[in-house]
């Protein structure tokens, strides 16, 4: 308890002097720095820089055994950046969190993190985190005093920080581009001058407090927009302030401090080329372009690897990954929903595991290093819950700032802040568990040159469901499929389920059950099983592309019948088969061949709608089994005014059945079909 109250204090100390050293950065008029000044700063940086002392830890030369598997980047250069965003340590550590190292023992994260090869932090800095009240926005309150504090630890322990200026009060990404409230009533020019001060004012404070500043982003997520402006030569404007100030204070120190843009939604590759073309067309001074790259919204990693190379050869800049991440578990710690569940939103081939987490992120850095790219930066990996799920933590989130956004951002961000404010939303995406101990994937970044071993292993399981029609016997599979650490498939893994589980499933009644079991080596697995009425019809509603399964016959010169994709005309789903008969009569069905069928009693149905259909037109829905037809009449009567005719009993013996639907119709007639169904009704014949 006192060393919760002390770092509260702290905090708070902290918000007030921040806020007020701000408060002077941003005031109009204000004049920038004397070169004596800054050369008598620079030279006081110099000495503060030979008086820290920093602790490096080397990378492995050679193979390393772990608990997770990693195939080596052999042509991986040792300066390739393997970088994390860890913006939100200050935070966490003032709403009590604690950070241990991989013995269980408690450690300053930042060394953790280097021990693990982590050899770049990015922090992201925002003007005024803060309300008229001093009360904290959210999001790790990142302010420049934040900064300052993380990247003095960060530099103690070798690594070099990336400063991410959102030149904003709080969050700055394609859906919010806010001005900070101290530039709000600025016009563009105003706005271009208060830019300048801040980056040159906050980067003076950074360098002097010792802080091995590496790198500056101007901007965060700018593709619509920045500091509340949207037209292009206006932001451009900004960016060359920001770019001028960045390059003022890196000669003034003698540092080579390198310049980076940041731009997201990779997967619109001519957006990113005109805004790169903008770049060069308006002179903007920078050095790399960053890219946002979460492999679960933006695409594939050969959409990445090819815009990357696009930025490298046709406008000469580097590039980096200034943003990724993946999941290691699906579970949420805070009661505070989570940004990229790792259920139904997974990449394919990587599951929500600690081994599938490292997994990705060593093969966006393959993909990265194919590119040219000059490496990643992990985005905030150190972001943990404050406490656990089963506890109210709103006071701690408002308090110090370590939930995404606290209600105290309302009045600034009131279509988001102001409605979803709360926990973290990142917590199973972490690098740290959410007790705070390092998950071993995080060594992924102390592994990726020479890789490293580790005892064969699951890694996950692919899901295993079964659907069992009503009435019948529960049959569970007798081998499933189980992907290892190093990515070898077992398909035919033998599992043993637990029997009375099973036994206890009514199969007379439909519901959603689960039966648990193991592998021969004791991993439990779990089965979903589904008791309802199979549909036995393949791509009844026409959804998947694939419609192979359906043979259209029609009789005349032309067939006016498709697969459309309208989802006003479809009874569910965006497909269903569509009829227009045009100028000329019409004659034709739709029919599909099943085979295997078990025996017994089953029935069938479909869905309609339509019009302009003479009285004479014949629409049939049809099943032929064992040699005879049965089918039945239907009309139908207007747009989505649905018919659903039914054939109710039809008896197979053989396992082979033809379902369909005929129709004979006039010109101008149009209409759908859509949803057939096929389910067995008993095992009677």
């Amino acid at each position: 308890m006192i060393r919760s109250h002390a770092r509260l204090l702290t905090f708070w100390i902290s918000a007030s002097l921040c806020s007020a050293a701000l408060t002077g950065c941003g005031a109009a008029g204000q004049d920038s720095l004397s070169e004596a000044q800054t050369s008598a700063e620079a030279q006081e940086t110099t000495e503060t820089e030979a008086s820290m002392e920093v602790t490096s830890f080397p990378l492995p030369e050679s193979s390393e055994e772990s608990e997770i598997y990693i195939e080596p980047i052999t042509d991986l250069s040792d300066d390739f950046i393997r970088g994390m965003d860890a913006s939100s340590v200050l935070a966490e550590e003032n709403s009590g969190v604690t950070y241990y190292n991989y013995d269980g023992e408690e450690q300053d994260v930042f060394m953790t993190l280097a021990q693990s090869g982590v050899n770049y932090i990015r922090l992201r800095v925002w003007n005024d985190p803060y309300d008229e009240d001093g009360n904290g926005y959210g999001g790790g309150n990142n302010d420049v005093a934040t900064a300052v504090e993380l990247g003095k630890r960060a530099t103690q322990y070798g690594m070099k920080v990336f400063i991410d200026f959102h030149y904003s009060d709080f969050w700055a990404d394609p859906k919010r581009q806010h001005a900070p409230k101290a530039w709000e009533n600025m016009d563009g020019e105003e706005k271009s001058d208060a830019l300048y001060k801040f980056t040159k004012e906050s980067l003076t404070e950074l360098l002097d407090a010792g802080v091995d500043v590496g790198m500056v982003q101007i901007g965060n997520e700018i593709n619509y927009g920045m500091s509340g402006e949207t037209d292009t030569p206006t932001v451009m404007n900004l960016l060359c302030s920001g770019s001028r100030a960045v390059r003022e204070i890196s000669e003034a120190y003698g540092k080579d401090i390198q310049i980076a843009v940041h731009y997201t939604n990779i997967t619109q590759n001519d957006e990113i080329n005109t805004i790169a073309s903008n770049l060069q067309t308006y002179d903007v001074d920078y050095d790399i372009f960053g890219l946002s790259y979460y492999p679960f919204w933006h695409g594939t990693i050969e959409n990445m690897q090819a815009v990357a190379s696009m930025i490298r050869e046709k406008y000469g800049k580097e590039v980096l990954i200034a943003e990724t991440s993946y999941c290691y578990t699906s579970e949420d710690g805070d009661g505070y929903a989570n940004s990229f569940e790792g259920t139904e939103d997974l990449v394919e081939g990587y599951a929500a595991t600690v081994q599938s987490q490292a997994t990705m992120i060593r093969d966006i850095c393959v993909a990265a290093n194919e590119a040219g790219v000059l490496g990643i930066f992990y985005w905030e990996g150190t972001w943990i819950p404050v406490g656990d799920a089963s506890e109210d933590h709103s006071a701690v989130w408002e308090t110090c700032g370590s939930g995404w956004a606290s209600s105290y951002a309302g009045d600034y961000d009131p279509e988001d802040a102001g409605l979803y404010y709360g926990g973290c939303s990142w917590d199973n995406q972490a690098m740290f568990d959410f007790d705070g101990y390092p998950l071993t994937s995080l060594n992924v970044f102390k592994y990726l040159k020479y890789g490293s071993t580790a005892p064969l292993s699951v890694d996950y399981i692919p899901e295993i469901s079964v659907t069992c029609n009503i009435g019948d016997e529960l049959e569970l599979p007798e081998t499933i499929e189980v992907i290892y650490n190093d990515r070898s498939v077992k398909e035919q893994a033998a599992v043993v389920w637990e029997e009375t589980q099973a036994a206890a499933i009514d199969t007379n009644t439909g519901g959603s059950y689960e039966v648990t079991g193991a592998l021969e080596d004791g991993t439990g697995v779990t089965c979903r099983i589904q008791v309802e009425m199979v549909n036995y019809v393949q791509n009844p509603g026409f959804e998947d592309s694939d419609t192979s399964m359906w043979d259209i016959s029609y009789t005349g010169d032309a067939n006016p019948t498709d697969f459309q994709v309208k989802a006003d005309d479809a009874y569910t789903g965006e497909t269903a088969f569509h009829f227009w008969s045009g100028d000329s009569d019409m004659d034709f069905s739709i029919q599909q061949e099943l085979t295997d069928l078990e025996p017994g009693t089953y029935q069938l149905s479909v869905y309609a709608q339509g019009g302009d259909l003479s009285e004479d037109s014949v629409l049939e829905l049809y099943a032929i089994a064992n040699g005879e037809e049965q089918n039945v009449s239907f009309m139908v009567t207007g747009w989505a005014d649905w018919q659903n005719p039914a054939i109710p009993e039809i008896k197979i013996t053989d396992g082979s059945l033809t379902i369909g639907v005929r129709i004979k119709c006039n010109a101008a007639s149009w209409g759908t079909v859509d949803d057939f169904t096929l389910n067995k009704l008993s095992d009677e014949t």
